[in-house]
C-alpha cells in the first residue's frame, strides 16, 4: 500500500522543517537572475532552485502556469523539475489550481496524481468553486495513489472574499464550508490527513474559522506579500503545527547563487520552527 501523502508530509515537516518554497519563474524574476525569458532561462532557473533546496526543504511548489506559457517545451521542463525534485527527497505540490466536473476533473487529476503520469506529483492544488463534490474524481485518485490535494478555502487575494465569504442558507460562509468538507475527508487519519486547505497567512485573525481539519494548511503570503513567520501563531492558532508556510520571492530573489538560496531557505525554516515552538 502506498503511504498516504499526509503521513509523508508530516515526516518531511518534522525532519526538514515546515516550509514550502515556490518555484515561480515569472519574467521579472528571470530577468533579475540575468536569464532570458525563454525555455533556456526557465530550465536554468528551475534546476538551480531544485539544486539549492530539494535535498533539504520539505516541499517545493512549482507554479505550472509559468511553465505552460512556453508550450510543450515548457511542460517538458516542468516534468524534469518534478522528477528531479522528488528524486532529491522533496515533496512536490503542483500549483495548478485545477477545477472542473466529471470526466474533465478526472483527467486533470490523472495528469498530476496518476503514478504513470510524467507530471506525477505528491499533491495538487484544486479549486472547489464548481461545488466541492466536483472534486470527487481527484479525491478518489488521491486516496488510491497516496497523493494529496490542497483545496482553495480562504485565499489571500482580496477578490477571493466575494466568493469565500458569501454566506449560505445555513449561516455558514463558503470558506468555512470547504474547511468542514476537508475535516470530513481527514477524519480518523493519523498522523495527518492528506486533504489540505489553502489559507492565506496575510488574513489576520481567523479565530472564527475551525482550522482543525486534521490536514495540512498551505499558507501563502510569507515574505514579499507581507506576512512573517512570527505572524503564524496569531493567524492559525492551535492549528499552526499543521501549517506549511509558502515562500517564493523571499527565497528566490537570492538567486542565482545556490549558497544564497540555501541560506535564505534555511533562515525561513528556522524562523518558522521558532514561531511554532513558541505556541
Amino acid at each position: 500500500m502506498t503511504e498516504p501523502f499526509g503521513s509523508r508530509l508530516r515526516r518531511a515537516m518534522d525532519e526538514r522543517g515546515p516550509l514550502c518554497v515556490g518555484i515561480d519563474p515569472h519574467a521579472s524574476l528571470l530577468a533579475e537572475w540575468g536569464l532570458g525569458d525563454d525555455v533556456a532561462g526557465l530550465e536554468r532557473f528551475s534546476r538551480t532552485v531544485v539544486e539549492a533546496t530539494a535535498d533539504r526543504i520539505a516541499v517545493l511548489k512549482p507554479q505550472s502556469a509559468f511553465f505552460e506559457r512556453f508550450g510543450s517545451r515548457g511542460v517538458a521542463v516542468l516534468e524534469r523539475t518534478v522528477e528531479e525534485a522528488r528524486a532529491a527527497g522533496a515533496l512536490v505540490v503542483m500549483d495548478a489550481k485545477r477545477g472542473d466536473i466529471g470526466s474533465t476533473m478526472a483527467a486533470y487529476a490523472e495528469s498530476f496524481l496518476h503514478k504513470d503520469s510524467p507530471l506525477f506529483s505528491d499533491a495538487l492544488t484544486v479549486s472547489p468553486y464548481l461545488g466541492y463534490g466536483s472534486l470527487s474524481p481527484a479525491v478518489a485518485l488521491a486516496r488510491e495513489s497516496g497523493t494529496g490535494l490542497f483545496v482553495l478555502a480562504l485565499t489571500s487575494n482580496p477578490e477571493g472574499g466575494e466568493v469565500q465569504h458569501a454566506v449560505r442558507a445555513d449561516g455558514r460562509d463558503v470558506g468555512a464550508t470547504m474547511l468542514a468538507h476537508l475535516a470530513a475527508e481527514n477524519a480518523g487519519e493519523e498522523p495527518l490527513g492528506s486533504f489540505g486547505a489553502v489559507v492565506g497567512a496575510t488574513l489576520g485573525d481567523l479565530s472564527s474559522y475551525d482550522l482543525a481539519i486534521n490536514g495540512p494548511l498551505l499558507a501563502p503570503g510569507i515574505g514579499a506579500q507581507g506576512a512573517t513567520p512570527a505572524d503564524l501563531p496569531r493567524v492559525f492558532g492551535a492549528a499552526v503545527r499543521n501549517v506549511v508556510p509558502n515562500v517564493s520571492r523571499g527565497v528566490l530573489r537570492h538567486g542565482p547563487d545556490v549558497v544564497a538560496l540555501r541560506d535564505a531557505a534555511s533562515r525561513f525554516v528556522n524562523e518558522v520552527r521558532a514561531a511554532v515552538a513558541g505556541v
